[in-house]
């Protein structure tokens, strides 16, 4: 999960570069919060162009196992949290008359099953779902709206004991290193990597978000190596 250190960072970086950043803390399952925060920003910075749904969580169960709870939180934080950010930021693109780009974070899993994920699996493809309807009704105000897929990212959300547990049950934890569970997740990819870059899906982001893309809506790119073909 990100931590305050980690929002901290962002304006750091964003303020070195001499650019203006309205950071605030908000929890995407509360609507109110996340359009107290979007009309902030607007309000000081004066427009409102692109819009990233990003937040997500991640955990593993069998679908008959899976906890209520466990399941009520994947779904309100990587769907409706999501829907509550494209909700709260829409009527700022509306009212600029200028169009826009609406990104949404969604996975390899929101176009095929994984097993162990049955609700993460659930909330990327509702992502999908929402996407396309948001691109349709969009349209007509040259609001784009997108979903991007990555395959495993090398990140602290794959790269933890829990998800080397379910790659390496026949692993000893000590012999549960990065170095060892490098080629099993490789074998998820054609491409012969174990895991693509932050800046693989943000280069994605970026594209879609610029006028270079400015004629592509309701798409799911995959940012895969390869993982939606094998």
């Amino acid at each position: 999960m990100g931590e305050a250190a980690d929002l901290d960072e962002t304006v750091r970086q964003i303020e070195e570069l001499d650019r203006r950043i309205v950071a605030t803390k908000a929890d995407v399952r509360d609507f109110d919060a996340v359009k107290s925060a979007v009309d902030a920003g607007v309000a000081q910075l004066g427009r409102l162009d692109i819009v990233v749904a990003n937040a997500g969580i991640f955990s593993f169960g069998r679908a008959d196992e899976l906890p209520e709870q466990t399941f009520k939180d994947m779904i309100d934080v990587n769907l409706t949290g999501v829907w509550h950010a494209a909700k709260a930021a829409i009527p700022h693109l509306k009212a600029g008359g200028r169009g826009g780009s609406i990104v949404l974070t969604s996975s390899t899993a929101g176009l095929m099953p994984f097993e162990n994920m049955v609700h993460y699996t659930a909330a990327k493809h509702g992502v999908v779902g929402m996407m396309r309807v948001m691109a349709i009704e969009l349209g007509p105000d040259l609001i784009r709206v997108n979903s991007v897929h990555p395959t495993s990212v090398n990140t602290d959300m794959i790269q933890n004991p829990a998800t080397y547990a379910l790659f390496a049950p026949d692993l000893d934890e000590k012999d549960r290193t990065k170095e060892n569970l490098a080629p099993r997740f490789q074998s998820l990819n054609v491409l012969p990597i174990p895991w693509v870059e932050p800046v693989d899906i943000s280069n994605a982001v970026l594209w879609l978000a610029s006028d270079d893309s400015r004629y592509v809506t309701g798409i799911t790119l995959p940012v895969d190596a390869g993982s939606l073909i094998k």
